[in-house]
C-alpha cells in the first residue's frame, strides 16, 4: 500500500492533463450536456399553442361573431377568417393552418332550433396535433356558446352546437401513416451521414490518404469517387423504404413518384456530404462519429419536425431547425405522400437541399486539397 497511492495520484494526474489537453472531450463531457438539456427543455413539447386555424363563415350575424371571438379567445388557437373554402383549402394544403372551422349559411336559425352545426376539417398529416385541435376547437366553442346562454340568463340545453369533424390526408386517422415518411428521413441521414462520416478520418489515420496525395488525382475527382458508391446504396435503401412504406405499411403516396424520388436522393447526397466534411475536418474516427452523430441524426430527430410541431418551439429554436436540412426535406416528403403534388413547395425545398449539397461539396473539396498538414 506503500507505493499503490503515489501510483494512483501520478496516474490521475497524468489522466486529469491529457483530458484537459483533450479539448473536444471536454466539450463533449461538459457543454453537451448543458446545451441538450437547455435545447431540448425549452424547444420541445407536446402540447399545441397558438394553432393556426381558417374560419370560414358562410353566415356574417351577431352569432357567428360571437363564434368566432370565442375562437379568438383561446389560447391555444390563432383563428384567421378567410373569404371562403377555396382560399382555406390552399392555407391547409400549404401547411399554414391545421384546420378550417366552417360555418353554414344557416347557423343562425338552426341554432335558434336547437341542431346548429360547424364543420371542422383537420390536416391530418400530423394524427396526434389535429386530435388535439379538436379538442381545442370544441371546447372554445362549448365554452363560448355557454357564455352566451349565460348572458341571455337562459340554459344551454336545446341550443349547442355539433361539431361535425372530418380529417384530410389522413383518413385512418393513423399515427402509421405520419410517422412512416419520417423515418424515411432518419434513415436517409443515418445511412448518409454515418456511412461516410469515418472514410476520410479512417484514411488520415492509416496513412494512406498520403499516398492518394502524390498521385495526379485532383480534390474534385476524389470527393466524386468517395461519393457514388455510397450514393448507390443509399438509393437501393430508399427503394426498400418506398417499397416498405407503400405495401408494407400502405401509406399512401399521393405526390409525384419521381418528385419523391429526385428530393429523397438530393437530401440522400446532402447527408453523405455533410459525412464526408466532417470526417475530413476531423481526421479522427471517433471524433467523427460523434460530430456525425451530434450534428445529422440527432438534429433530425429532435428539431426537424418529426416528432414535434416546430411551430410550438420558441422562435431561436424554430430558427435552428430552419438550418438544418432535414427540416426541409420532412415538410417535403410528408406533404408528398399524404398531401399530393405541391410544386412550388417542391421547387423551394428541392432548391435549398441544392445549395446545400453545393456548399458542402465545395467544403469537403476545399479540405482534401493535396497537403499534409
Amino acid at each position: 500500500m506503500s507505493g499503490f497511492l503515489p501510483r494512483l495520484w501520478a496516474l490521475v494526474r497524468k489522466e486529469t492533463r491529457q483530458m484537459l489537453r483533450e479539448r473536444s472531450s471536454l466539450a463533449v463531457g461538459l457543454l453537451l450536456p448543458a446545451a441538450l438539456i437547455l435545447l431540448f427543455g425549452y424547444g420541445l413539447s407536446f402540447d399545441v399553442s397558438h394553432a393556426p386555424v381558417a374560419v370560414v363563415l358562410d353566415e356574417h350575424s351577431p352569432t357567428t361573431q360571437s363564434l368566432v371571438a370565442g375562437l379568438q379567445g383561446s389560447a391555444y388557437l390563432a383563428p384567421v377568417q378567410v373569404r371562403d373554402m377555396s382560399a382555406a383549402v390552399d392555407l391547409m394544403r400549404q401547411g399554414k393552418v391545421g384546420g378550417i372551422v366552417h360555418v353554414p349559411v344557416d347557423f343562425s336559425r338552426r341554432m335558434a332550433d336547437g341542431n346548429a352545426q360547424v364543420q371542422l376539417i383537420l390536416n391530418g398529416v400530423d394524427a396526434n396535433t389535429a386530435r388535439t385541435l379538436e379538442g381545442y376547437v370544441g371546447g372554445a366553442l362549448a365554452t363560448q356558446l355557454q357564455t352566451t346562454f349565460d348572458r341571455q340568463g337562459g340554459s344551454s340545453a336545446g341550443g349547442g352546437v355539433n361539431v361535425i369533424q372530418r380529417m384530410w390526408f389522413n383518413e385512418a386517422s393513423t399515427s402509421t401513416w405520419y410517422l412512416v415518411p419520417g423515418l424515411i428521413v432518419l434513415v436517409m441521414t443515418l445511412i448518409g451521414a454515418f456511412l461516410t462520416s469515418l472514410l476520410v478520418a479512417r484514411e488520415w489515420e492509416r496513412g494512406t490518404l498520403e499516398a492518394v496525395f502524390v498521385t495526379p488525382v485532383r480534390p474534385t475527382e476524389l470527393v466524386l469517387a468517395k461519393l457514388l458508391p455510397y450514393l448507390g446504396i443509399g438509393a437501393i435503401n430508399l427503394g426498400i423504404c418506398l417499397l416498405t412504406a407503400r405495401f408494407l405499411f400502405e401509406v399512401p403516396m399521393r405526390g409525384s413518384l419521381l418528385a419523391i424520388v429526385i428530393s429523397s436522393l438530393l437530401y440522400l447526397a446532402v447527408s453523405l456530404l455533410l459525412g464526408l466534411f466532417i470526417s475530413a475536418v476531423t481526421r479522427n474516427q471517433f471524433q467523427a462519429s460523434q460530430v456525425a452523430l451530434l450534428t445529422s441524426f440527432m438534429p433530425a430527430l429532435m428539431l426537424s419536425g418529426f416528432v414535434f410541431d416546430l411551430r410550438n418551439m420558441p422562435v431561436a429554436v424554430q430558427v435552428i431547425s430552419q438550418l438544418l436540412p432535414a427540416t426541409h426535406f420532412m415538410g417535403l416528403i410528408k406533404s408528398l405522400f399524404l398531401t399530393g403534388d405541391n410544386w412550388p413547395l417542391f421547387l423551394q425545398k428541392s432548391a435549398i437541399l441544392l445549395l446545400y449539397a453545393l456548399l458542402l461539396f465545395a467544403g469537403t473539396r476545399s479540405k482534401l486539397r493535396k497537403r499534409l498538414v
